[in-house]
C-alpha cells in the first residue's frame, strides 16, 4: 500500500492531510472543554448545536464551492482555505460567549466544506491508475482512523502540561503546516468545464450528475447505511458504556478504539480485495453486514432484560460487554468497506473538469444523511432505549442497502454502448470514438453530450 507514497506530490498532500487531521482532532477536544467553560452543565447542548451547525455548513457550502472549483486556481484555493481555518482557530480561545462559538464554528466548517472535496478531487488527477488510487483511498481511510485514536491521546498528554486553550495553537499549527505542504508542490489544474448556465446551473451541476448516475444513486443510499451505523457508535457509545453497563470513562475510549481498529483492518485489507472484486460486490454486502451486526446486538441487549438483577451483572460482564466490543469492531470493518471505495465510484462517474463538483455533491449529500441520523440516534436513545435504537438504526441501515441494490445495476460496466439521435453523423464526438453511424461505445459519464443514462433515454438531446 505504501508504495503509492513514492509519488512526491501525493506524498506531500498525504502528509498535509495527516497533519491537518491531527490539528482538527485537537480542536475537537479543546472545543468540548471550551463549551464546558462557557456553559457548564449545558455543554452537551452547546456541542450538539455546534455539530448541527457543522453539518449545515457542509450541506450548504460544498455544492456552491464545487460549482466553481474547476475555475479556481487549485493550489492557491487550498492554501487559502487552510489559512482561513488557522485564523479562525486562533480566535476561538478568546471567545467569551456561546454565540461567538457558533459563528466561528460555522465559518471554520464552511472553509472545511470548501477545502475537503476540492482536496479529494485532486487525488485522482494525480494518480490516474486505479490501482494507485485505490491504495491512496485506503491510506486516507487509515489517516482518519489513526486521527481518531491518536488525537485524544496527544491531547491528554498535552493537557498534563498546558491549559486546554493552548490546544487551539496545535490546530493552528496543523492547518499552517498543511498549507505549507500544499504550497510546496504543483497541482494539476483541470480544464474548466465548457457548460453554459448561471449560478444555479453551476452550483447544482455536481448534484445533477450525481443523481443522474445509477451507481451514485446507489452510493447515496449506502451513505444512509453508513450514517445510520456510524451515528449509533458516535452518539451512543458513551451512553451505552456509562449508563447501560456502568463502566468507567476509560472504557468509552476502548469501545471507540474497537470501532477504529475494525475500520483500520478493513482499510489494510481492501486494496487486495478491490483488485479482484468490483466495488458493488464489496459495498452492498458490507451494508447488509452493518445492519445484521446492529440487529444482533439489539437482540442481545434486549435478551438481558430476562435476567434477574442478581445474574445481570455477571452476564453483562462475561457476555454482553465483550459482545459490544466485538460488535463495534465489526461495525468499523463494515463502515470502512463502504467508505474506502467511494472515491473510485466518484472518479469513474465524472469528467475530470466535473470531479470537484461531483466530490462536493458527495460531501454535501453524505452529510445530509448524517444530519438525519445524528439526532435520530440521540432522541431515539433517550426516548425508546438503546436496544430499540440499535434495532431501528439497524433496520434503517438495511433499508439503505436494499435501495442501493435496487437502483445500482448489478451489471455496471464503465464502457457503455449507446447512441446519439440528436447529433450530426459528422459530429467530432462521433468521429473521435469511431462510431458506426450514431452508435458507439466509450467510458460513459453524464456531461453535456450525455444528459441521461442510456437505459433511461436517448442521449445528446438538450
Amino acid at each position: 500500500m505504501i508504495e503509492v507514497l513514492s509519488h512526491r506530490v501525493y506524498r506531500h498532500l498525504f502528509a498535509a492531510q495527516v497533519i491537518a487531521l491531527l490539528g482538527t482532532g485537537l480542536l475537537t477536544v479543546a472545543l468540548g472543554l471550551l463549551a464546558f467553560e462557557l456553559a457548564g452543565a449545558r455543554a452537551g447542548a452547546v456541542l450538539g448545536t455546534a455539530l448541527a451547525i457543522k453539518m449545515i455548513a457542509y450541506v450548504g457550502v460544498a455544492p456552491i464551492v464545487g460549482g466553481f472549483a474547476d475555475r479556481l486556481p487549485r493550489r492557491a484555493f487550498l492554501v487559502g482555505m487552510d489559512v482561513v481555518r488557522a485564523g479562525i482557530a486562533l480566535l476561538l480561545p478568546v471567545v467569551t460567549e456561546v454565540w461567538q462559538v457558533y459563528v466561528l464554528i460555522f465559518l471554520l466548517q464552511s472553509a472545511s466544506a470548501a477545502f475537503t472535496p476540492t482536496f479529494h478531487a485532486t487525488i485522482p488527477d494525480l494518480l490516474p491508475h486505479e490501482k494507485d488510487y485505490t491504495r491512496a483511498l485506503s491510506l486516507s481511510r487509515l489517516a482518519y482512523d489513526l486521527e481518531s485514536l491518536l488525537s485524544p491521546t496527544l491531547a491528554a498528554a498535552l493537557l498534563t502540561v498546558i491549559g486546554f486553550h493552548w490546544l487551539f495553537g496545535g490546530t493552528v499549527i496543523g492547518f499552517l503546516a498543511s498549507a505549507a505542504l500544499v504550497l510546496s508542490v504543483r497541482l494539476p489544474q483541470p480544464t474548466p468545464a465548457a457548460h453554459p448556465g448561471g449560478i444555479y446551473e453551476k452550483t447544482t451541476r455536481g448534484s445533477r450528475i450525481y443523481l443522474a448516475t445509477p451507481r451514485l444513486r446507489g452510493l447515496l443510499a449506502l451513505n444512509l447505511s453508513v450514517a445510520s451505523a456510524g451515528a449509533m457508535v458516535i452518539v451512543n457509545t458513551v451512553v451505552i458504556v456509562r449508563a447501560f453497563f456502568g463502566r468507567p470513562d476509560s472504557d468509552v475510549a476502548i469501545a471507540l478504539g474497537c470501532f477504529g481498529g475494525g475500520s483500520m483492518a478493513a482499510a489494510l485489507l481492501l486494496p487486495r480485495i478491490l483488485d479482484r472484486l468490483p466495488d458493488r460486490r464489496v459495498m452492498l454486502p458490507a451494508a447488509v453486514f452493518l445492519a445484521l451486526v446492529q440487529l444482533a446486538l439489539a437482540g442481545l441487549f434486549l435478551g438481558t432484560a430476562w435476567f434477574t438483577a442478581q445474574t445481570y451483572t455477571t452476564v453483562a460482564v462475561g457476555v454482553v460487554w465483550p459482545a459490544l466490543l466485538i460488535g463495534w469492531g465489526l461495525l468499523g470493518l463494515g463502515y470502512s468497506a463502504i467508505m474506502t471505495p467511494t472515491g473510485r465510484l466518484l472518479r469513474r462517474s465524472a469528467q475530470p473538469a466535473d470531479r470537484p463538483a461531483v466530490f462536493a455533491a458527495q460531501f454535501a449529500l453524505s452529510h445530509a444523511c448524517w444530519l438525519l441520523t445524528y439526532p435520530l440516534a440521540g432522541w431515539l436513545g433517550l426516548s425508546a432505549g438503546l436496544p430499540l435504537t440499535l434495532a431501528a438504526l439497524g433496520l434503517l441501515t438495511l433499508v439503505g442497502a436494499a435501495v442501493a441494490a435496487a437502483v445500482w445495476p448489478a451489471d455496471d460496466p464503465e464502457v457503455v454502448e449507446h447512441s446519439h439521435a440528436g447529433l450530426d453523423p459528422d459530429h467530432p464526438h462521433l468521429r473521435d470514438h469511431h462510431g458506426e453511424g450514431l452508435r458507439h461505445a466509450h467510458a460513459f459519464v453524464i456531461d453535456e453530450l450525455h444528459r441521461r443514462w442510456p437505459a433511461a433515454a436517448t442521449l445528446g438531446r438538450p
